[in-house]
């Protein structure tokens, strides 16, 4: 079984879809997930208290700064905005695919863990991720 989840985002942040697959994901096997961009991610990630998504923004926001901060000069891919290359870095990061085991109709996920796109450019874009369920 294979589809497609449309993720709408409206700039930088984590936008939860945990839902959505799990309405979808019926049935025995391994979930694949995997993000169609290169500058967005994806992450399983607490989802109890949105003070962890604020910090993981906030983190790799820090960690990698926009190419107008003096401390990314050295890049040269700045044609398409200051948050793009970070983007594409951030995206180089962190995982863009996931597998997630189900077992009689149900992620096993845990009990405080939820699916996130995580996407790292300013604009709003509408995110695609193909899910691949076998077994």
């Amino acid at each position: 079984m294979h589809t497609s989840f449309h993720i709408p985002t409206h700039g930088q942040g984590l936008y939860e879809f945990t839902d959505q697959v799990a309405g979808w994901a019926r049935g025995e096997g391994l979930l694949t997930l995997f993000v169609r961009h290169t500058s967005a991610s994806l992450l399983i990630q607490e989802n109890a208290d949105p003070e962890v998504q604020t910090d993981l923004r906030n983190f790799f926001h820090r960690l990698v700064p926009p190419t107008t901060d003096p401390s990314m000069g050295y890049l040269t891919h700045t044609y398409e905005g200051p948050d793009d290359m970070p983007a594409h870095i951030k995206a180089a990061m962190m995982p863009v695919s996931l597998s997630i085991p189900v077992i009689s109709g149900r992620m096993q996920l845990g009990t405080w863990q939820g699916i996130y796109l995580f996407e790292h450019r300013n604009a709003p874009h509408d995110r695609q991720v193909v899910a691949h369920l076998t077994g």
